[in-house]
């Protein structure tokens, strides 16, 4: 069979056993592909099938109603388009191509482009600094840019030798910027036939993504023409998508949970993407386009979950019937209240970038409140003893890894460039996720934190070293210590602890001024939003106790983020113990 038979097979297989976890855990095996691309070999033919070519493959609604449609067929012809224009730009195999979109029809169109040229893709969100562009620019030597007109200035101020393509019509003449400019739209007087430059080998690089670590520097999560395309058979599988559903996945671009929902697992499913594109977050105007658009399959974060259920879900007179959350876990109100009003199960899922969806509450099985699931079919697991490194047998808590033999599919190779993190990470047979877990006995998992001091915020990682390490540009701050602060709709929001240095006083004025520094040098998802002055609990050895500030988060906040009586009251008091600063009560920082 050739790679698109081989995959179908393997698709079909889960389909069929979509509501029968025991038969798919014992019978699925990955599909082996020497050679592959999901471009050419999967989106491409499925466009050709005559049931699929006139099927919306993408569709995007704006808040005022407007929307864009494009067929799988159209997609398909674009994208070649597109293809044989990068090509005439200079752009070839192993090029690496940073994509810097919102949710525009250009992102899928470039997307599929990429992977049809061999172009190593870098998708990156439009929230980023220059100076965190100039980070990814020098690590990966991009020599390509897209863009559109509202980041690309940002680029002016990015050094290196790499051209900009820019979406839509800039705002400055091209020929004026820093680097070489090209208008996407160019690409429309291309022809729709492409032909690839030879095949694509099934470990040749695909896709890199940044992600938060725990040094002074990002980590880069490598992809391959399948650890993703096919690896994602799994996340179309937990989510229980089907041929022509319309699935609706709230996530931002850039981020690698983009690429599961919006991009890989529903055409996988030969499913309709769909976006609804809003500025500022309107339960009720979602509801009506989910309701607009027929949606049948629905993901979104914990943070949207919470924000949906507190307006009134009875709204939406034809739920979706496969509704999944990730990123986080949810807590039972949330599942009780989408269970009373639509009558389904939020079922929970657990993956990383560096993985596709490993363990899941999969469609038709009994969800467990709180638990994220069971290994998904086509992923071992094992839970190792922390302190002793021993796998623990049957029910326990420990760190979850993935056994390495069989190796799934969805996994990555390894950190770029980094050899060292790639070792400490796989090792020993298994695949170290740094995630702490309870097992029971009926193998459900249930999410207990990070094995080091990384932290969820909405839907997004953040690394506390990497937010100290912004912040102590402020010349006030001489000691920092930032840790997850109980929020009722985020999870957590960032809180630093601060050490002043000499001449500096710990009172409003010098809050404010740190708190406008971080939202200058920090992106929104990460921003600092609490702050308090307090000496920093540390070791013997001088090591600061994060654990004691977590802790007295949680006693301050209480576990579900809403202040205690002694926080109040502690709140209007004038410093000492207790006095915290935060975002809101600065109405100056939102004009900065």
């Amino acid at each position: 069979m050739n790679p698109t038979e081989i995959f179908r097979s393997a698709r079909d297989q889960l389909l069929d056993l979509r509501e029968d976890y025991a038969a798919a855990n014992e019978q699925f095996t990955w599909p082996q592909l020497s050679e592959f691309n999901f471009a050419l070999d999967w989106f491409d033919a499925v466009a050709a099938l005559p049931e699929r070519k006139n099927q919306d493959a993408l569709v995007i609604v704006e808040q005022d109603g407007s929307s864009t449609r494009l067929t799988y067929g159209e997609l398909s012809a674009w994208s070649n388009r597109v293809a044989n224009w990068l090509r005439s730009l200079g752009a070839q195999r192993g090029d690496r191509m940073l994509v810097m979109l919102d949710n525009q029809t250009e992102l899928w169109a470039a997307m599929l482009a990429g992977m049809k040229l061999g172009v190593v893709l870098l998708p990156t969100t439009t929230m980023l600094s220059p100076a965190g562009l100039q980070e990814r620019i020098d690590r990966t030597a991009s020599g390509w840019v897209i863009t559109n007109p509202a980041n690309a200035r940002k680029f002016d101020h990015v050094s290196g030798d790499f051209g900009v393509i820019v979406t839509g019509q800039p705002e400055a003449s091209r020929f004026e910027q820093p680097h070489p400019e090209f208008l996407f739209a160019e690409s429309a007087d291309f022809p729709q036939e492409f032909e690839a430059d030879g095949p694509f080998k099934a470990d040749e690089p695909l896709m890199i993504y940044f992600t938060s670590g725990t040094t002074s520097q990002s980590k880069m999560v490598e992809h391959t023409q399948v650890s993703y395309p096919v690896g994602h058979l799994s996340t179309m599988y937990w989510i229980g998508l089907e041929p022509g559903d319309v699935h609706l996945n709230v996530a931002s671009p850039g981020w690698g949970k983009h690429a599961w929902s919006n991009f890989f697992a529903p055409w996988i499913a030969e499913a309709t993407v769909f976006i609804y594109n809003y500025s500022r977050f309107d339960a009720l105007a979602l509801m009506k386009a989910m309701e607009d658009e027929k949606v049948a399959s629905f993901c979104a974060p914990p943070t949207v979950w919470r924000m949906l259920i507190q307006a009134d879900l009875h709204t939406l007179k034809n739920p979706p019937r496969k509704v999944v959350a990730a990123g986080e876990p949810l807590n039972p109100t949330v599942i009780e209240a989408v269970k009373e009003a639509w009558g389904v199960d939020v079922r929970d899922g657990f993956g990383q970038t560096e993985t596709t969806v490993q363990i899941a509450n999969t469609p038709g099985q009994p969800v467990k409140a709180g638990s994220v699931g069971r290994s998904v079919p086509g992923f071992e697991h094992e839970i190792i003893d922390e302190q002793t490194g021993e796998i623990i047998e049957g029910e326990g808590t420990g760190e979850v890894c993935i056994r390495l033999e069989p190796r799934p599919v969805g996994l990555t190779p390894g950190y770029l460039n980094d050899p060292h993190k790639t070792a400490k990470t796989f090792k020993n047979g298994l695949y170290h996720t740094g995630d702490v877990m309870h097992r029971d006995a009926k193998g459900l998992y249930t999410y207990v934190g990070r094995s080091d001091d990384l932290f969820k915020s909405s839907d997004y990682k953040l690394s506390p070293f990497e937010l100290e390490s912004l912040a102590m540009g402020h010349a006030a701050i001489s000691e920092i210590a930032v840790v997850p602060s109980p929020d009722p709709i985020r999870l957590a929001v960032p809180k630093a602890y601060i050490v002043l240095r000499e001449g500096f006083e710990a009172n409003a004025e010098t809050a404010e001024s740190i708190l406008r520094y971080c939202k200058r040098v920090i992106p929104p998802y990460g921003r600092i939003r609490r702050l308090e002055f307090l000496d920093l609990p540390k070791t013997v050895s001088g090591k600061i106790r994060r654990v004691e500030l977590r802790q007295r988060e949680i006693d301050f906040h209480g576990a579900a983020g809403e202040l205690t009586e002694s926080a109040l009251a502690a709140r209007t008091t004038s410093g000492g113990f207790g006095h915290e600063f935060q975002y809101s009560d600065f109405p100056d920082l939102k004009k900065v």
